[in-house]
């Protein structure tokens, strides 16, 4: 899934350019990622080609450059492939483990990830759903019928399944037409979500079909079968019922094995009235008029052919009013869809990327996409990015249907990788299913990793690999920095776990494993072990060791044994560098990096498996690895030297201030590719955060970089500067206006020389690099900047919509917004509430939030629930009002009056409930605001957010540590550099 859930939700930047909405699920993180999220940034995936050289295109796909290390741990033996032991069902009866939220992850060894999972029991397998369904849009129910084909696996007088919200009105078993035995009785069990049916007479050993008839909520809570509403050309309100079942809603549309291992046949029959275009995971196999008792007219029962084994997290169905396109480019019809409030032909880019896309997969994989066709549909209410239900891929309508000449260059690359990372899951995820929601890592990590590996193909001249370190390292990095984070295969015992897995550990830093695998096994060595294992476990389930083999088998290398230690225990670790120029050699100590500076010797048990890939003149050499916890090693020449070329391995360096210095200059001469420029700014950052360096070490470092040329670094400086920003918010006015004057000091002279105009000429970086720096600067209160936004934002609020271009749009709306008053304010809405366009209305919702008169303030947070935004788009306003320290006091003492309520709204869906949480919290940064926050979720059930709120304490933690510690460093650095009034 793309962005799971309110996962959406952005932070406040410094800067404001057409959002980045991200991939992945919201978490709390320092603002340099939370700044970039509002940045269209991207979030690449495995190697990095060097940037001061062409890249490499392979002959069949892109480019993965790597060099296959030898193993730190090889030795002469023969390597298993085969199988862990078997799980016999006896392991789904042990009782329930603690909440996610409440798991301690020290770092040492994990438990037994299967103990104490709460499943249903194995007495009966299902193997074939036919499931019929019947929306009434009126009352906003829906009728449902549902056969279930059993393996009857010993004489049972009972069946469970999962259920939410349906109220089920018999229960028979039959064998053709006749009833066998029917319910005695059926019971619910609310906290863990199943209906039990006893049966007057047991079920022998065998088959045996199920019948369960059953009225369900077509809720508005984008989750199980819900509604969604738009409005008509005519200005009248439509209705869609559509689906959203990952991780654990099927329940909400039909009792079912909601369980990813049960995979099973689904026959799906949709009744709807004749003129409603009807959708679902397969093609159609037949339409017939019925007589509808629900409404006493004649409808269409439009069935579809049986689905391939799947999992019921994959099911989709969609009924309502839609046009589509189509193209016939791939070697099955492709189709994009969307209802009427949008213009069809918007979805002519997603379109034809999703044909080559799908080509270029089947060739890289080895593997045909089985299915007869695939749809693509824009859902105007969507709380995840888009969903890749097999062969019915739903999506944000903002996430597919692209209108060129209203949308930025930064949208357009969101878009595709959106896209491409729904594709991709057609393999990883759909064809080949983890057992278990802790192997969540190995349907998301992989489609991060080959949405940005294909975008490269498709796209070279958007030079993705080199975003790779700015983007999803840093984001796998920021969330794993935290005491609250949790391991890649992170024990999952029960449902209300699951969503709060959906976040930066199991998209970016599952990616980055998968990208530090095929570093250490060579791309081509790599590659065929993924054709392996698909090949292996097609329509059937895994878990990570089964990856493991397959890659083993492919090398020859026991990958197992390595990347166990990765993918098992939380953290990673921060590599410690000294120098001894007598005998020319360096020593490195790896430790558990944590954000706030405090890691624990308990925190600090794992060792490991550090690639150290060291850059010198002579080039990189692959083959050292530190595998204990320090090492020396020899160097030809200490004059130049770095650790981590290109990013590719998942750890901070910590460098001596000296050494720090000398690769500043070493930037300067070029011996750095822009990966490494820009992994070392955020390595810096990062280390002064939790107290390694000085912060004015950092801030001395960013102003050496006066002469850098690369969008991506420059990214960077902003983005660590921004960091700096939001943990001092709410210090000394001289010291934030002394950072703000800082930032204008940087950047003004470059955005000045670049420009703020755009034509068909400019790359697609440089368009995004002239955003960039036009936002930051006119944010940092350059005038000429400022002064030429106030006259863009008077011109195009009097309707002249060639004033702004879109790439500027929204840096133009905040500076509006931030140097203005209500009538700015008021435009800014009224745009919003007019415009038809998804991604200008997000602009507007994105940046109404920068206006700090207390007055628009109240009424920002009067606009969250009004009922006037859809519950998708929620956190855009209140995520706004985090740009300034009254807003964000302001949203906490808004959480707290409106608790009920916006728990009542949000409560169907965890994910946005949980993002909201963290929006109201995380940009607190003094001991009293963390005790407030404490005292207030002290007596409120947190179950369905425990991981957010922990995260986004864990923040604050870390920002009240580095502000004791480096207050008065960044006083001093402010003043002493002349950036005091």
């Amino acid at each position: 899934m793309s962005l799971r859930a309110a996962s959406r939700v952005e932070s406040i930047s410094r800067v404001s350019t057409p959002t980045r909405v991200r991939l992945r699920p919201f978490t709390p993180r320092p603002t340099i990622y939370l700044w970039r999220q509002n940045h269209n940034w991207r979030s690449p995936a495995l190697t990095t080609p060097p940037s001061y050289g062409p890249s490499s295109r392979l002959a069949n796909h892109s480019s993965l450059t790597s060099v296959s290390r030898p193993s730190p741990f090889e030795k002469a033996r023969t390597i298993s492939l085969s199988r862990p032991p078997v799980r016999h069902c006896s392991y789904r009866r042990h009782n329930m483990c603690r909440l996610a939220g409440d798991m301690d992850h020290t770092g040492g060894a994990t438990p037994d990830p299967t103990q104490g999972r709460e499943l249903l029991p194995t007495n009966v397998i299902p193997r074939h759903y036919d499931v019929t369904l019947e929306p009434n849009f009126e009352k906003f129910t829906f009728e449902g019928k549902a056969l279930i084909d059993f393996d009857v696996q010993e004489e049972s007088k009972s069946i469970s399944l999962h259920a939410i919200e349906l109220d089920i009105h018999s229960a028979h078993i039959k064998s053709g037409e006749t009833i066998v035995t029917s319910s005695s009785a059926i019971t619910y069990d609310e906290s863990k979500q199943v209906s039990k049916i006893e049966l007057k007479d047991a079920i022998p050993k065998g088959k045996a079909q199920l019948e369960i008839k059953f009225t369900g909520q077509l809720n508005d809570q984008m989750a199980g079968f819900y509604r969604s509403t738009y409005k008509k050309p005519d200005g009248t309100e439509g209705i869609l019922a559509t689906t959203q079942m990952e991780a654990n809603d099927c329940r909400r549309a039909f009792p079912c094995f909601d369980e990813p291992m049960h995979k099973a046949n689904f026959t799906i029959t949709l009744i709807a009235d004749k003129h409603l275009t009807c959708l679902s995971n397969m093609d159609v196999a037949s339409e017939s008029d019925v007589h509808s008792e629900m409404s006493g007219s004649t409808k269409k029962a439009v069935k579809f052919n049986t689905t391939p084994l799947m999992s019921t997290y994959l099911v989709a169905f969609i009924i309502g009013e839609l046009n589509y396109i189509e193209t016939k480019n791939f070697r099955v019809p492709i189709r994009v869809y969307a209802p009427p409030s949008s213009d069809i032909e918007h979805g002519r880019f997603s379109l034809n990327l999703a044909a080559r896309t799908l080509e270029y997969y089947e060739k890289i994989f080895g593997a045909e996409f089985p299915l007869p066709k695939m749809d693509m549909v824009a859902i105007p209410d969507f709380a995840a990015g888009a969903m890749e239900n097999w062969g019915l891929i739903t999506y944000r309508v903002v996430d597919l249907m692209l209108d060129e000449k209203a949308s930025g260059a930064a949208m357009k690359e969101r878009v595709a990788e959106v896209v491409q990372h729904e594709l991709a899951h057609q393999w990883f995820g759909n064809l080949v299913t983890m057992d278990w929601w802790e192997g969540l890592w190995l349907n998301e990590g992989f489609a991060t990793l080959m949405s940005w590996l294909s975008c490269n193909y498709f796209y070279p001249e958007w030079k993705v690999w080199e975003n790779y370190v700015t983007d999803n390292l840093q984001s796998a990095l920021g969330l794993d920095s935290l005491r609250s984070s949790h391991p890649i295969e992170v024990p999952v015992k029960h449902a209300s776990e699951v969503d709060q897995i959906f976040d930066a550990i199991s998209y970016s830093k599952g990616s980055c494993v998968l990208r530090m695998i095929s570093t250490y096994l060579g791309e081509e060595t790599f590659l065929e072990g993924v054709r392996r294992y698909i090949k292996k476990h097609a329509y059937g389930n895994t878990r990570t060791e089964d990856l493991w083999a397959a890659l083993e088998e492919a090398s020859g290398k026991p990958v197992r044994e390595i990347m166990s230690i990765w993918t098992k225990n939380v953290g990673f670790p921060v590599v410690q560098v000294s120098e001894n120029e007598k005998d020319s050699s360096i020593r490195v100590k790896q430790n558990r990096f944590l954000r706030t500076g405090d890691t624990k010797p308990e925190e600090d048990q794992v060792l490991y498996p550090v690639f150290l890939g060291l850059r010198t003149k002579d080039g990189v050499d692959e083959s050292l690895t530190l595998t204990k916890r320090e090492d020396v090693f020899k160097i030809k020449d200490l004059d130049f030297f770095k650790l981590n070329a290109n990013h590719t391995s998942i750890y901070r360096t910590c460098y001596t201030p000296e050494r720090l210095t000398k690769l500043g200059q070493s930037a300067r001469e070029g011996l750095l590719t822009v990966e490494d420029r820009a992994g070392m700014i955020a390595d810096a950052g990062a280390l002064a955060v939790s107290g390694y360096q000085k912060t004015s070490g950092v801030l001395n470092l960013l102003k050496g970089f006066d002469t850098e040329e690369s969008f991506v670094v420059w990214s960077e400086i902003i983005a660590r500067v921004a960091t700096v920003q939001s943990a001092w918010v709410f210090e000394d006015p001289a010291v934030k206006d002394g950072l703000e004057a800082f930032v204008k000091d940087l950047v003004s002279e470059r955005a000045h020389k670049l420009g703020w105009t755009f034509s068909d000429k400019d790359g697609h970086v440089e368009q995004q690099f002239k955003a960039m720096l036009f936002g930051a600067a006119g944010m940092a209160g350059d005038q000429k900047i400022i002064t030429a936004a106030k006259e863009m934002f008077k011109k195009y609020m009097a309707g002249d919509k060639s004033a702004i271009h879109p790439n500027i749009r929204g840096s133009v709306f905040s500076m509006a917004l931030k140097y203005g008053g209500q009538e700015e304010y008021e435009a800014v809405l009224n745009f919003f509430r007019k415009s038809n366009n998804s991604d200008e209305r997000n602009t507007a919702l994105r940046c109404i939030g920068r206006a700090k008169e207390p007055a628009l303030i109240q009424r920002t947070l009067e606009l969250v629930l009004s009922g006037e935004i859809k519950s998708q788009d929620l956190y855009l306003p209140a995520s706004g009002l985090r740009s300034h320290a009254e807003g964000i006091e302001a949203l906490f003492t808004w959480l707290t009056e409106k608790w009920p309520e916006i728990y009542k709204r949000l409560s169907g869906n965890p994910p946005i409930l949980g993002s909201m949480v963290t929006i109201c919290t995380s940009s607190f940064a003094k001991p009293e605001q963390l005790q407030k926050v404490e005292e207030f979720f002290k007596d409120i059930d947190t179950k369905w957010f425990a991981q957010p709120l922990a995260q986004s304490k864990d923040a604050i933690r870390s920002k009240i540590a580095w502000l004791e510690r480096d207050r008065d460093d960044v006083a001093t650095w402010v003043r002493e550099n002349g950036y005091s009034k």
